[in-house]
């Protein structure tokens, strides 16, 4: 049985978005075991080796870069390391489910950057899913209740700083190798975070730590790969809304593993970023403004 283009590039995306939210998991779950800095350091000296590996094995390293892309690649590192720290910060002390929800908003984010700072065009439709996802991200967050804390706002920081990052990629040309572009992600997220990680006191790691600590760079390898496959094959405007199996992903883990479940209003706050992401990529394809594709590489 063969399976076309578009269906390959779904499956991608899902396993994509597996990958990445399995990592989350394991990440939050050294929470109050190991200090967050020396966390994503150790993962990204693993991941950096991985992706050197195949970055070589590519041939991206022998590829030149502009000083325009150049400047874009600066940008997007930048979007990288602080979205790192508010999603991983705001992962620590949230629920896996709630958290992932905030950062499905992404696209949405992207479009209404697009137009009050990019200045292109976007119609009504478009822009009132983008207002009915913002109150769907309310909803989740739910600021002003009981439930409320200060890291859902480093939830919605990491939006913004993601956002930041992805309208960069936008502005790279075809010719910068997307593996070299990780990989300049990568070591810049761990030197960043290891120089980081000296101001405070370093424990001792478990073998069950070191487990998970690898676990976790193995899979964020994957998302990697995945996610750059995903935009070589199929429509990009079929594949992009399997992005949000993500959450699906994080309702299941969230529950099996921290034993939490959202509350009902969450889960109608998350449905609406969905059925509004969803809108918002679906108009795009249709009026033919999608920009070129750029791999879904998440702040981790």
């Amino acid at each position: 049985m063969k399976f076309s283009d578009n269906t390959i590039g779904a499956l991608l995306m899902m396993v994509a978005m597996a990958a990445y939210t399995a990592n989350d998991t394991l990440m939050k779950s050294l929470s109050g075991e190991l200090p967050l800095f020396q966390v994503i350091f150790l993962r990204g000296c693993l991941t950096s080796v991985a992706v050197a590996v195949i970055a070589w094995r590519m041939g991206a390293f022998s590829k030149r870069v502009s000083r325009q892309d150049s400047g874009a690649i600066c940008l997007r590192v930048l979007g990288e390391i602080t979205g790192t720290y508010f999603f991983l910060t705001a992962l620590y002390h949230m629920p896996l489910a709630n958290v992932t929800a905030i950062l499905q908003s992404l696209p949405l984010a992207i479009t209404l950057v697009a137009a009050l700072v990019l200045r292109e065009r976007v119609g009504w439709r478009r822009m009132g899913a983008v207002l009915a996802g913002f109150v769907g991200i309310l909803l989740i967050v739910r600021p002003g209740s009981e439930g409320f804390n200060i890291y859902a706002l480093y939830g919605l920081a990491a939006v913004v700083c993601v956002t930041v990052r992805d309208l960069a990629t936008r502005r790279l040309s075809r010719e910068t190798s997307s593996m070299l572009v990780t990989f300049a992600t990568s070591v810049s997220v761990m030197v960043v975070f290891g120089l980081a990680s000296l101001g405070g006191e370093w424990v001792p790691l478990s073998g069950a730590n070191w487990g998970v600590v690898l676990g976790a760079a193995a899979l964020i390898v994957v998302g990697y790969l995945t996610s750059i496959m995903v935009v070589r094959v199929g429509e990009i405007s079929f594949t992009a809304p399997f992005r949000y199996t993500a959450i699906l992903w994080a309702l299941v883990l969230g529950w099996l593993v921290f034993g939490d479940w959202p509350q009902p209003i969450v889960l109608v706050g998350a449905g609406i970023v969905v059925a509004s992401g969803v809108f918002t990529l679906y108009r795009e394809a249709r009026l033919g403004r999608q920009k070129r594709p750029a791999p879904v590489l998440r702040p981790r």
